[in-house]
C-alpha cells in the first residue's frame, strides 16, 4: 500500500480561522494532523466537527515549536503510513489549493534526489496581489535570512515561512529543542550541519492578521531579533558550525511568522 501525505496544523486559538481553513485543506489532503496546543478558546470544540482527522492536544500552552515538534515526533512514529509530512499554519495566511502540486513536486523530487525540505516562500516571486508585510517583520526576515544564507550557505529567499514539506526519513535527523517561534532557525542550522537538500517554492504572500501577538517581550522587533540571533548562535555552536563572515556576525542591528 502506497504511504500518504500527511497534512499537520500546528493551532493555538484559532477559532476565528479553523473551520474554514480545516474545510478547505480537507478537499486537498489525504490525512490530516491537527496539534492543539492548550487553546483556550473554543477551538478543540470546533475540531469535533472535522470527524476523520487526527488530534494531538496539548494539556497547555508550549509554543509553536512544540507544536511542530509532536507532529515531527507522530510523522516518525507512523512512516510506514507517511512519505511526505506538510506543515501549514491555520491563520489563513496559507492557500490550501497549493496542498496537491505541494506533495507532487516532493514525491517527484523524491524520485530523483534526496530532497529533505521543499520551503515555502513568500518573497521567491512578488506579483500585484501581494500583501504588504509589516516593516518590522520584513526587516527581520530579511535580516535573519541574510544570515543564514551566509553563515549557512544556503539560497533562501524567505526563513520563516510555516508552508513547508519534509521528507519523513529526514525528520529524526533533528533535535528540536526550541519550542517557540525561533524553533525553524533551530531547523535551518541542524539542516545545514546535516548537509541536508533545500529547495523553495513560491508561495503568495498574505498578511490578514497584522497586529497578531508573538507573546510578552517578543512583540517588541528589536527583542525579537536579538532573540533569534542568541538562537542562531547557540545552535551553531552546538552543531559545531562556525560563523563565515564576522561582518554579518557584528551586524545585530533591528535592521511567528515573520
Amino acid at each position: 500500500m502506497s504511504r500518504k501525505a500527511l497534512i499537520a496544523l500546528p493551532v493555538y486559538n484559532e477559532e476565528r480561522h479553523v473551520l474554514e481553513v480545516l474545510s478547505e485543506v480537507k478537499k486537498y489532503a489525504e490525512a490530516i494532523l491537527v496539534v492543539d496546543d492548550g487553546s483556550s478558546d473554543n477551538t478543540a470544540e470546533l475540531l469535533n466537527q472535522f470527524p476523520g482527522i487526527i488530534v494531538i492536544s496539548h494539556p497547555e500552552n508550549r509554543g509553536y515549536g512544540a507544536a511542530l515538534k509532536s507532529a515531527f515526533d507522530f510523522s516518525i512514529a507512523h512512516q510506514d503510513e507517511y512519505d511526505v509530512l506538510v506543515t501549514i499554519d491555520c491563520d489563513g495566511q496559507h492557500e490550501p489549493a497549493l496542498l496537491p502540486d505541494l506533495v507532487r513536486q516532493m514525491r517527484d523530487r523524491l524520485k530523483n534526489d534526496p530532497l529533505d525540505i521543499l520551503s515555502g516562500s513568500r518573497y521567491l516571486q512578488k506579483d500585484s496581489s501581494s500583501s504588504i508585510p509589516p516593516e518590522d517583520r520584513r526587516q527581520i526576515n530579511m535580516a535573519v535570512t541574510q544570515r543564514i544564507n551566509t553563515q549557512l550557505g544556503f539560497e533562501l529567499t524567505d526563513a520563516f515561512c510555516g508552508l513547508k514539506a519534509y521528507r519523513i526519513e529526514s525528520l529524526s535527523k533533528f533535535n528540536v529543542t526550541d519550542l517557540g517561534y525561533a524553533m525553524p532557525l533551530q531547523l535551518w542550522v541542524q539542516a545545514a550541519a546535516q548537509a541536508m537538500k533545500v529547495v523553495e517554492f513560491a508561495v503568495p504572500l498574505v498578511y490578514l492578521e497584522e497586529e497578531r501577538s508573538f507573546g510578552g517581550s517578543l512583540d517588541d522587533a528589536i527583542k525579537r531579533k536579538a532573540y533569534y540571533d542568541e538562537v542562531l548562535d547557540r545552535e551553531m555552536q552546538a552543531s559545531g558550525l562556525t560563523c563565515c563572515a564576522t561582518e554579518c556576525c557584528n551586524d545585530r542591528t533591528d535592521s511567528y511568522n515573520e
